[in-house]
């Protein structure tokens, strides 16, 4: 019976076999005081490039652990080419739009600061915090990539014409997000998603001018923004995405656990 990792970390460290890997001073407490492991249990440890390795823990001390990487669990795989521009919101808020991007596999997180954008300051680090453990929960191989926020006419005026921005936009001549990816060939990809107020509509016109844009619609209920981040990822990722039939899903294999009224 193959070995059943305690939890699962991620680590920017080289990993391969007999690699020793040191943990810093709070993946050792939440190892040793929130889930009471010692020597010699196995974690699962991914860096995001050579997929993820069993790994047991030689010891710890005060203020650190070090591990011993024993064999591969997964390849390295590649994860959607899934970019997420959206507008700082309240804290909180702003930490749900990290951890869900992260879950549903966005490849790189991107603050923009609009016309209406409130607040104007983004802690990046915490954002980062919050995507990385979302990661290491739901079992993706990579970590989102956190790019520095900028205003939003910046961080479009250098735009890879090859990579498909959809709108998100609240009203206007928008085609329903379903069709409009449908339609689209499959490529890189990215989603802006505005502020709470909305984009301000000379802004709206600006974006829409742009080649590489396809505005969207999220239905006809206006939603906050971030709900509006949770139902555009989910949608591209079962028409254009990793949920379609030819994704990949390189997790070990589902064991459902024993029946207990087997053999009664």
């Amino acid at each position: 019976m193959s070995i059943q990792p305690k939890t699962r970390l991620y680590v920017d460290s080289p990993l391969g076999e007999g690699q020793a890997v040191g943990l810093d001073p709070e993946r050792a407490h939440f190892l040793r005081h929130v889930l009471r492991l010692d020597k010699g249990n196995v974690v699962a440890v991914f860096n995001g490039r050579d997929g993820e390795w069993l790994a047991a823990i030689d010891g710890f001390g005060k203020g650190w652990c070090s591990l011993t990487v024993t064999e591969q669990r997964r390849l390295q795989a590649a994860g959607p080419d899934l970019w997420l521009l959206f507008a700082p919101i309240k804290r909180g808020r702003i930490d749900f739009v990290a951890e869900k991007a992260s879950e549903l596999g966005v490849s790189r997180l991107w603050p923009v600061f609009t016309r209406r954008t409130d607040p104007n300051r983004v802690n990046t680090d915490r954002l980062l915090a919050n995507a990385i453990e979302a990661a290491e929960q739901s079992e993706r191989l990579t970590v989102p990539e956190m790019a520095d926020p900028l205003p939003l006419d910046k961080a479009l005026a250098g735009w890879p014409a090859e990579r498909t921005l959809y709108l998100c936009a609240e009203a206007g001549n928008v085609r329903p997000i379903a069709e409009a990816v449908r339609a689209r060939p499959r490529g890189p990809a990215a989603f802006l998603i505005g502020p709470e107020g909305g984009f301000a509509q000379s802004e709206l016109d600006e974006i829409c001018k742009l080649p590489f844009v396809v505005p969207v619609g999220l239905g006809p209920r206006i939603l906050r923004a971030d709900t509006a981040v949770v139902a555009a990822l989910a949608c591209w990722q079962a028409l254009a995405g990793d949920w379609t039939a030819d994704g990949g899903d390189t997790r070990p294999p589902f064991r459902a656990p024993a029946d207990p009224t087997v053999g009664e």
